[in-house]
């Protein structure tokens, strides 16, 4: 019986943000996908029990429409991405994709989830009250107060674009924080110079917008704007279109119909989505293809199980 429930078919892609030990962090651990060894592991394995493709390998592999793959992607764009994942990718033979945000290359600053995080876990305060959104306290959980900045993070996540700015300033002054300043996020990111070099390595290199907006909570205008805008910058600096994206967020309410027009403008030919599950040749959207969430808490056993038995954990 496991032998059959085993012959699955179609693509599995793995998704990480950081690769590193979040430690103390103040920023947002739930970034952190794996340490470096752990990373090593995992990239062994996937190479031993499936063929590890890039985007641009898509159109042949849907062609044969059997076997089964593995792609490797990273969100956002976090310079340990540059410092840690990249010798190990390197050492192991294998490539992956990175979906950067522009607007994080062209002017380095925190992220509004590691800003959350950030006002949450260096308040001196041991909650907060924000009637407007909450209809009561929030407690913050010690020791790491994780709960309450999952909490905020959904909230954001749920708003309209244009209440986003008015919810960080009501954060800060709700905590006692303030907002936090700009050179926080200086040397949080890679440069244009790190991308080129991973480029010339046989990384490939995507969009993942300009400033990592929810698309679906934004006008059609602003939508096209992160979605032309980000393939712009990428053409500009790297030398050639933008033909992949991610979805920031990424879950199944992330995107709509305006999102899909965008990137067929843009030329486009495939976009990754980020609400789990593998993608079986007869049921293929090229503006969807799901990515399965890599974190530190997916053991070994987990891991390998994910990974031959994906049809499980859709």
């Amino acid at each position: 019986m496991l032998h059959r429930t085993a012959r699955w078919s179609g693509v599995l892609t793995l998704n990480y943000h950081r690769i590193g030990d979040a430690l103390d962090s103040n920023f947002d651990r739930g970034l952190w996908s794996a340490s470096a060894d752990a990373f090593s592991e995992q990239i062994r394995f996937c190479k031993a029990q499936l063929e590890i493709i890039d985007p641009a390998d898509l159109p042949r592999v849907l062609a044969a429409k059997r076997g089964r793959y593995a792609m490797i992607t990273f969100d956002d764009g976090y310079r340990d991405n540059h410092a840690t994942a990249l010798p190990i990718l390197k050492r192991e033979g294998v490539t992956a994709t990175f979906f950067v945000a522009t607007g994080f290359i062209d002017a380095p600053r925190l992220p509004w989830w590691d800003e959350i995080a950030w006002m949450v876990r260096t308040s001196r305060q041991d909650g907060l009250e924000l009637p407007s959104c909450f209809d009561a306290p929030i407690r913050f959980d010690e020791p790491h107060r994780e709960g309450a900045v999952r909490r905020l993070l959904r909230k954001y996540k749920e708003m309209p674009a244009d209440a986003t700015a008015g919810y960080l300033d009501a954060l800060a002054a709700v905590t006692g924080t303030g907002r936090c300043g700009a050179g926080a996020g200086e040397r949080l990111w890679m440069t244009w110079d790190m991308l080129r070099e991973m480029k010339a390595a046989g990384m490939t290199i995507g969009g993942h917008t300009v400033t990592h907006p929810v698309l679906s909570r934004m006008s059609a205008q602003d939508q096209r704007h992160e979605v032309l805008e980000c393939g712009r910058r990428l053409a500009c600096e790297l030398g050639e279109p933008m033909r992949y994206f991610s979805y920031p967020v990424g879950n199944a309410n992330a995107f709509d119909q305006t999102t899909r027009e965008c990137l067929r403008e843009a030329g486009v030919s495939y976009a990754f989505s980020y609400y789990g599950g593998y993608r079986r040749f007869d049921a293929w959207d090229d503006y969807d293809v799901p990515r399965v969430a890599i974190e530190t808490e997916l053991d070994t056993d987990w891991f390998r199980s994910l990974v031959t038995l994906p049809q499980l954990f859709g």
